[in-house]
């Protein structure tokens, strides 16, 4: 029977001690491999805290590693380096964040968003600036969508 680890590690930087070592250490497994492979996974999120979801099979010695990833919210204010989002977002913006970055951000969370293509990702995000005080390459970010799904930045999302 498959036994499931879920650890919250740095990104691209796991190492062998706890919480990771201590876990597969006594399941036999090649614990500098596991951790190889979530650096691997990982990296994108350095700097930031990361789940990780791994599934042995004691059997096959077999790892399944799955990475999640931090909200959107927290891409965004590792993007403009700030502590949080604006408090009164109507008013007070905190950051603004370049076309290039929301693309970097909807990339990201390819797997974990609703939207299937870029574009619909990329709106996304734009939606999480509007709760967060965040503008876009100076706009609203309201407007930075509706231009999004007025193929405005296709140059951003070809081959979508």
């Amino acid at each position: 029977m498959a036994e499931t680890l879920e650890l919250l590690v740095d990104g691209g930087k796991a190492s062998a001690g706890p919480p990771i070592g201590p876990a597969l250490g006594p399941l036999g497994l090649n614990v500098i491999e596991v951790v190889n492979t979530i650096n691997a996974k990982t990296k994108a999120f350095a700097g930031m805290k990361v789940p990780v979801k791994l599934v042995i099979d004691p059997k096959t010695k077999k790892v399944d590693v799955t990475v999640g990833t931090p909200p959107t919210s927290a891409l965004i204010t590792k993007e403009l380096g700030i502590e949080k989002g604006s408090g009164a977002t109507s008013t007070n913006k905190v950051g603004d964040l370049k076309m290039g970055q929301v693309k970097k951000i909807a990339e990201m969370k390819k797997d974990s968003m609703l939207g299937k293509t870029l574009r619909e990702r990329m709106r996304e995000v734009a939606g999480t600036c509007v709760s967060m005080g965040v503008t876009i390459e100076g706009k609203d970010p309201r407007i930075v969508q509706r231009d999004i799904s007025e193929g405005v930045y296709d140059n951003l999302v070809e081959n979508d």
